[in-house]
């Protein structure tokens, strides 16, 4: 992802299952402004073509290049939403927009390309661990899924490399896990870590606490008020379900770094945990990253950092559209 000084202005997307995010990014050295943008509800529209050419209809000038963040895996210019009823072909998508320039990449690849326009201020530390450059970095981060990447280092320079990691297989470490995955395989038959650790797998926590209580709890609770009711009002039934999202994160967390070796860091991104960052200080996240038997003190020794800058996949997708070689 280089950048020199001369400043670069691209059309950057972050498309969720929720939101659809567009942004003229302007990128010069480690910066990066943001210069327009503009929000909408991704189920609200027929594809991605139509928001990308209503935002570009409001620019004074288009961009040479354009580059989107997308919530699935891109398969041969083809992105297939696993969350959203879309289908983006990149060939068809530089038609549509005229912009020849174009690229696609996983939203979790272009959170990880904004890792070198994150500073202080874009970062909360969870756990200091010990600093290590140039070693593998990981990002993991829940929304309306749960997206995956990882960076390793050749030759000193960064490569971002995608992942699925999602969507693997939920291991219970407990009891109360135990049984969220037999509530959760009742419902689903196969359950991946997304099936938890989202914000529709809040809600399936909190239906699962609420069923073994009786008062049974409330039929319809979203994941947002989950939230808040557990951090404001100090909810039991609220409190279970986030504490048990909370591990089950800080679990996956772990598998991830254990599996990359992240001796770099572990970068919570994504739309919750900038909005549950007490949880995340004070409850089970930390006691079950680091819960990983003879690897234990390993786990300790890994920086754990939240990114609650909220443009970071805007800017990591900008900062993709100037790879080499080309995106996909």
């Amino acid at each position: 992802m280089p950048v020199d000084e001369t400043p670069v202005r691209v059309l950057a997307g972050d498309v969720g299952g929720t939101h659809t995010r567009l942004a003229l990014v302007e990128l010069s050295a480690a910066r990066a402004k943001i210069l327009d943008r503009q929000e909408f509800g991704s189920s609200s529209q027929d594809g991605l073509g139509p928001p990308v050419r209503a935002f570009l209809d409001g620019l004074q000038e288009t961009p040479d290049r354009a580059s989107f963040g997308l919530a699935c895996p891109i398969v041969d210019g083809t992105c297939t939403f696993p969350n959203l009823d879309w289908v983006v072909e990149l060939d068809a998508l530089r038609e549509e927009i005229e912009i020849e320039r174009t690229g696609l990449v996983n939203d979790f690849d272009a959170v990880a390309h904004s890792l070198p326009f994150l500073g202080e201020n874009d970062l909360v530390t969870l756990q200091d661990g010990v600093e290590r450059p140039g070693t593998p970095v990981a990002f993991i981060g829940p929304g309306t899924g749960l997206g995956q990447a990882f960076v390793s280092y050749h030759d000193g320079r960064p490569r971002v490399h995608s992942s699925e990691g999602g969507h693997v297989d939920f291991a219970p470490t407990d009891e109360s896990e135990d049984g969220l995955l037999r509530f959760l395989r009742d419902k689903y038959g196969r359950v991946s870590c997304e099936r938890v650790v989202s914000g529709r797998g809040l809600v399936d926590a909190y239906r699962y606490v609420a069923e073994r209580e009786p008062d049974n709890g409330e039929d319809s609770v979203a994941a947002a008020e989950i939230s808040r009711r557990a951090l404001e009002e100090g909810d039991e039934l609220c409190s279970q379900a986030l504490d048990l999202f909370v591990a089950v994160l800080g679990s996956t967390a772990g598998n991830l770094a254990l599996t990359v070796q992240a001796r770099g860091g572990v970068y919570l991104a994504g739309g919750i945990p900038p909005k549950i960052l007490p949880r995340l200080k004070d409850g089970p996240f930390l006691t079950s990253f680091r819960a990983k038997g003879r690897f234990e003190n390993f786990m300790a020794e890994i920086p754990v950092r939240v990114v609650t800058n909220p443009d970071a996949g805007l800017i990591g997708a900008a900062a993709a559209a100037l790879d080499e070689p080309p995106l996909a």
